[in-house]
């Protein structure tokens, strides 16, 4: 039977385009020239009859016969890619690796104290941790299950399956000589308030859903690292506002307590993400499964 397919040179063009939005940026995923790229999309195009990005001076945009080919192939494509990686590497005794990237400090503070018990209860999977890269999360070659977050009205590609775990709500949390000074949630604008710096309306989110009017809200120090900030907090520079996800171990040796019971949603959260081609007996599909069970 004659092939009808196109070759898998072409069919990675095509995609790498499709996702970085321009052939140079398909270019550095691929590793190849920006000429190839092209060259290879041009190929893809006589081959179809027909043109499947529009070009401009601003780049290229995806026909609508682009996109749906796109959501055709993309799994199968992901899928023998990493058929090929699994049989590339040396099979000892039935062992398999699962890459994984996760956010710095839920990976720290929640992941790694649970670790052990996926070790105990999957022997055979082996845990390479990667380092979390946010600008490209979404679209990671060299990871099966990643841990990123959800961030309000960023819709997931449809070739990601992404399940929520936790750390949607937030909460205060401070050392117990700062919690005894606080008899209701409004004395805690007369205290230091230490916030994250990529998130610093997380306290007037919480203010508000205690019924503070926020107006004269002023933050005290600022941290890029949740755990920066939980340090901070233990030391008694001020009170933290985090997910309670991040600080359990605190909580449960008194180092850190929660004043108020009352916890406000951010509409974010952290959610473990994998391609839909993973097998769910795979690796990634064994580990998205264990995680439900940890974060429930």
């Amino acid at each position: 039977m004659k092939m009808q397919s196109a070759s898998m040179v072409e069919l990675h063009a095509f995609l790498g385009v499709c996702r970085s939005g321009s052939m140079r940026g398909a270019a550095e995923q691929l590793c190849v020239t920006q000429g190839a790229v092209s060259r290879a999309v041009a190929r893809l195009e006589a081959h179809l009859g027909y043109p499947l990005f529009e070009r401009s001076a601003l780049g290229v945009v995806p026909t609508a016969r682009a996109l749906e080919l796109r959501a055709r192939i993309e799994p199968g494509v992901d899928a023998l890619e990493r058929a090929f990686l699994e049989f590339r590497q040396p099979f000892q005794g039935g062992r398999r690796a699962l890459r994984l990237s996760t956010v710095a400090t839920l990976g720290t503070r929640w992941l790694m104290p649970r670790l052990s018990q996926f070790h105990a209860r999957h022997p055979h999977i082996d845990i390479d941790l990667r380092q979390s890269r946010r600008e490209e999360t979404s679209w990671l070659e060299d990871v099966d299950v990643w841990i990123e977050i959800k961030r309000p009205g960023r819709p997931w590609p449809r070739s990601i399956a992404a399940r929520y775990l936790l750390g949607r709500e937030i909460s205060p949390v401070c050392t117990p000589a700062i919690a005894r000074r606080l008899k209701t949630p409004a004395d805690l604008l007369g205290e230091t308030l230490l916030h994250h710096t990529s998130f610093p309306g997380n306290w007037g989110l919480w203010l508000d859903a205690a019924g503070v009017a926020s107006e004269k809200l002023k933050l005290g120090g600022g941290f890029d690292l949740a755990s920066n900030m939980i340090v901070a907090a233990c030391s008694g520079m001020g009170a933290a506002v985090v997910q309670l996800c991040l600080v359990e171990r605190e909580l449960a040796t008194g180092e850190l307590v929660q004043p108020f019971a009352l916890t406000a949603s951010t509409g974010r959260g952290y959610y473990v993400c994998a391609r839909r081609s993973e097998a769910p007996d795979g690796p990634a599909g064994q580990f998205m499964a264990w995680l439900a069970t940890q974060a429930g």
